[in-house]
Order: structure tokens, then C-alpha cells, then sequence
């Protein structure tokens, strides 16, 4: 591999990059533990994680992503500073067509009468700008306020368009955590039903095919006890409220979603997280999937010290 180092000014800040061209098929993680033998594995992948890692100019975060002979490898040695990133939001992934991002609880996705400017879209809208002022953000799809976790945003409208308009065939897997009220008793289960929502905003569910567009929600338990269980949750489509509605259906509501059904709110959030995030780039063409831990207050619910 051919290597050399340079200094990028960034403001009046030098930062250190190590440059070489990729000589043989691999793994990009093998490539730069081979390529930087006094590196150790756990700053290999930081550097992975933060994004200072770009081939051919893009960044790449995916440590079995797959190089070719020819390819121009950078990594940046100096982690971004604070203000480059945009300050309450968590960047999982982000390259020249997409920003995914690890949404907190509480935030909106967009804009709505009351809210305009604390959003996960105004965020990333500043934080693109920040590098070139006609820098734009699109969103694909959205969470609820009290929902967290993965979100998905495209850098440039035709990136949005083609994912939304291939939706059932780009999205491999969308996996959601969520923690329910009462003991599930099934290990496993499917709800399927038609779903509608009223002039008051409040989804409802049917078995008529007639009153809405139909729903299809698997789970499967992970933990329980006589107050909790904690599910792992599938969507087959992806409708508003689809989980929230279908849990209620179960008899068994999301934790803190008193607009579905529960009376409890124990950790003061609705117990609902995106965690799994899986899809082809439209660009690439690869399957790339992305996941999140379980948020520790769901898991304290399941605690001997509860």
C-alpha cells in the first residue's frame, strides 16, 4: 500500500491525516490494522465510529466494508470538535446522501405549530449548513416526539424521493425495543389489523379491510415479569402509531403512552425505541444496518433492585 501524511488546515487548527491507496481486496478494518500495526484495534474502531475514515473522499463508519484495489483511503487522527456536531443529536452515520442519526426522547422529527425550531430536521439543517450555507436536508421517514432512536435523513431530495418511493424493498429491517404494561404471555406473536386515523389525530384499529390501510406487527419477548415485558417488535409496514395502536390491540400498552391505553409512567418517557435500521443505499447498493443498545431505562425496569 502506498501511504503518505498530510496537514488540512480547518480554521487555524492542523489536523493529522494518513493517506494510502488500497493494494489488495479486504475488509476495511483488516486494511487499517494491517496498514497501522501501532495502532491498537479499540482507536481503529473509534476512529471508524466518528467518522474519520473516508474512502475515495466519502466517510465510512462499517468496519467489514468492503475495499477495492485502487481506492484512496484517509483517516483523520483528531477527532471532530464539539462544534462540529450538532449539539443534541447523536450522528450514527453520515456520508455525501444520508445522515442517520440516534433521536432522543422528547424531540420532534419536524416542526409543528408549536414547535418550530427544536427539531431533529432544524438541527441537521444548521449542522449541514455550517459546511456550505445551500447545504439542504430531506426527511424520509419519522418518529414520534417520545419515540427514540434511529431516524434517517437524505442530503439531496431525488436520494429521498427513491428511498420513499422503494420503501417496502430498500427497508430490510426496522426493529423496535419497547416495553409494555403486564406480563405478555405469548413468547411470540403477529397482530395484523386495518388502521384509520381521526379528525382528533388518534389512530384506530379494525379487522375490517374496508376502515383503513392494513398494519402487520411481529414481537417477541425478551424479558417480563408480573408488572413489564420487554419486546422486541418488527414492523412488516410501517403506519402511524402502528406499534402504539397494536400493543394496545394486545391489551398490553406501551409503557407511559397514555394516548393508547396506559395508566403508568414509571421512567417518565414512553417506552418505545427504534433500534435496529437496515436498508440498500440507493447509491451504493449495499445492505448497510445499523444498531443502538437498549436504553438503560427500559432495562432497570427488569432489575432485582426495582
Amino acid at each position: 500500500m502506498k501511504s503518505s501524511k498530510r496537514s488540512t488546515s480547518q480554521g487555524k487548527r492542523k489536523l493529522k491525516a494518513d493517506t494510502f491507496i488500497v493494494e489488495k481486496v479486504d475488509t476495511l478494518l483488516n486494511c487499517l490494522l494491517t496498514f497501522f500495526p501501532h495502532k491498537s484495534r479499540k482507536i481503529i474502531k473509534a476512529v471508524l465510529r466518528d467518522g474519520q475514515v473516508t474512502i475515495d473522499g466519502k466517510p465510512v463508519t462499517q468496519f467489514d466494508h468492503s475495499l477495492q484495489t485502487g481506492q484512496r483511503i484517509e483517516v483523520g487522527w483528531d477527532r471532530k470538535t464539539p462544534q462540529q456536531q450538532p449539539h443534541g443529536l447523536n450522528i450514527v452515520y453520515e456520508d455525501q446522501e444520508l445522515i442517520i442519526v440516534n433521536k432522543p426522547s422528547g424531540l420532534l422529527t419536524i416542526s409543528t405549530d408549536k414547535e418550530k425550531r427544536k427539531t431533529a430536521y432544524a438541527i441537521l439543517s444548521n449542522y449541514v449548513k455550517l459546511a456550505d450555507p445551500d447545504n439542504k436536508i430531506f426527511i424520509i421517514h419519522r418518529l414520534d416526539r417520545e419515540t427514540s432512536g434511529l431516524l434517517m435523513f437524505a442530503k439531496n431530495e431525488k436520494i429521498k424521493q427513491q428511498i420513499q418511493e422503494t420503501w417496502t424493498t430498500t427497508i430490510d429491517q426496522r426493529t423496535y425495543i419497547g416495553v409494555v404494561e403486564g406480563e405478555v404471555q405469548q413468547a411470540e406473536g403477529t397482530i395484523i389489523s386495518w388502521l384509520n386515523e381521526s379528525k382528533a389525530f388518534i389512530v384506530y384499529s379494525f379487522q375490517n379491510p374496508k376502515h383503513g390501510q392494513k398494519a402487520v406487527t411481529h414481537y417477541k419477548k425478551i424479558k417480563g415479569n408480573k408488572d413489564f415485558s420487554l419486546l422486541q417488535i418488527n414492523l412488516e409496514t410501517g403506519r402511524k402509531h402502528q406499534i402504539r395502536v397494536h400493543m394496545q390491540d394486545l391489551q398490553h400498552p406501551i409503557l407511559g403512552d397514555s394516548k393508547y391505553g396506559s395508566s403508568q409512567s414509571p421512567i417518565r418517557r414512553m417506552a418505545l425505541h427504534a433500534q435496529v435500521l437496515a436498508f440498500t443505499h440507493p447509491k451504493t447498493g449495499k445492505l448497510c444496518r445499523f444498531e443502538t443498545e437498549i436504553p438503560k431505562k427500559f432495562l432497570q425496569l427488569f432489575s432485582p433492585e426495582k
